[in-house]
């Protein structure tokens, strides 16, 4: 086989980061862009010299594009997806994979049942730095686990949630600081923790006019038995990003934003600070680097080679959906204890 033809539907400004990580990629090959706003569509199909289609049924019949990046709003990923995959082409979606459990679910089945591969976007499990937070707990080397903290303080403007309608809806984001940009976060914490067992939580708006939370804290607990406190806002200043603090009773490791600042663990020498590498997006959403997203495109083309699992397959990209669901449902409730897993009837929004 050779180089992965990709189209991306939607041309908005994670779509930019997607063409770069398509050009970055030996395997693939961008060949079309689909957007409703015909001079928007254009535009950028000139700039990155591809062909443009404004009706997504349309480019899903080329012939030439075997993959797909989901480049729209959240609240649509699973129609498109679902439309992709009735289509036979192979699916990269951003964050969130969509907003309710039940669409997300929805577009699951349809991969399987046409026999796609369906893959979720979390750049921040493919850095290095990750990787060597994650092999530390996992091989136990903190002994047995006490926290797993994640703080996500992040600044976002009234004018980027007045850059689009659907930004800050429950219908088309999903949410506010937890389901846009806390979603990342509360993925990474999971992947290196494991699944969550329960959550106590705060959603507020107190800072921005939006209809979504853009404040939210809460208390977890994980299935192996170790708590943590979660946070996640766009309403301070200056924006940090995320810190990710682990603790066990054998030592401490801890992330910020890709970057190790803590590693103390008995019997090994500290990792000096400033390994890593910074996206940059705490107060600017659009300084994000393309090193993860190809990481995800290179990694789509080896599963449809290979015919296997992606690294981030559909289910495994539901699992910081559901825990956000969690979140808002304690809140909605006064605080109360949500135990998980969720059912469709716990879906709800948040404040």
């Amino acid at each position: 086989m050779g180089k992965i033809g990709w189209g991306i539907i939607g041309c908005g400004n994670i779509s930019g980061t997607h063409r770069n990580a398509v050009e970055a990629v030996d395997g693939a090959e961008l060949v079309a862009c689909c957007d409703i706003l015909e001079d928007k569509g254009k535009a950028w199909a000139a700039e990155a010299g591809c062909d443009y289609y404004k009706n997504i049924e349309d480019m899903l019949a080329c012939d030439d594009i075997q993959a797909v990046s989901l480049c729209t709003p959240s609240g649509m990923h699973s129609e498109h997806g679902i439309l992709a995959a009735q289509a036979g082409k192979h699916i990269l979606s951003e964050k969130p994979l969509d907003v309710t459990l039940k669409k997300i679910d929805d577009v699951i089945a349809a991969a399987e049942a046409h026999n796609v591969k369906l893959a979720g976007v979390f750049q921040r499990r493919t850095y290095e730095s990750t990787r060597k937070i994650r092999e530390a707990v996992k091989s136990g080397k903190l002994g047995k686990l006490v926290l797993g903290d994640c703080y996500q303080k992040y600044f976002r403007s009234h004018e980027y949630y007045a850059s689009g309608a659907w930004r800050a809806t429950w219908d088309l984001d999903g949410g506010g600081a937890l389901m846009n940009q806390g979603v990342h976060g509360l993925d990474l914490i999971m992947h290196i923790m494991g699944p969550v067992k329960s959550v106590t939580a705060h959603a507020r708006r107190l800072v921005r006019n939006i209809a979504v939370e853009d404040t939210a804290v809460a208390i977890v607990e994980y299935e192996n038995g170790a708590l943590g406190v979660l946070e996640g806002t766009t309403s301070v200043t200056p924006g940090y990003g995320c810190t990710l603090e682990i603790s066990g009773d054998n030592g401490t490791v801890g992330l910020l934003n890709d970057t190790i600042t803590t590693w103390s663990i008995n019997g090994e020498e500290d990792v000096e600070a400033g390994e890593g590498e910074d996206e940059g997006t705490a107060s600017d959403p659009l300084a994000l680097a393309a090193t993860g997203h190809a990481a995800h495109i290179a990694d789509l083309c080896e599963a449809i080679i290979d015919d296997r699992e992606p690294a981030i397959p559909g289910r495994e990209a539901r699992r910081a959906v559901e825990l956000i669901k969690a979140i808002y449902k304690s809140s909605r409730e006064g605080g109360a204890t949500v135990k998980m897993p969720l059912s469709y009837v716990d879906d709800g929004p948040g404040i």
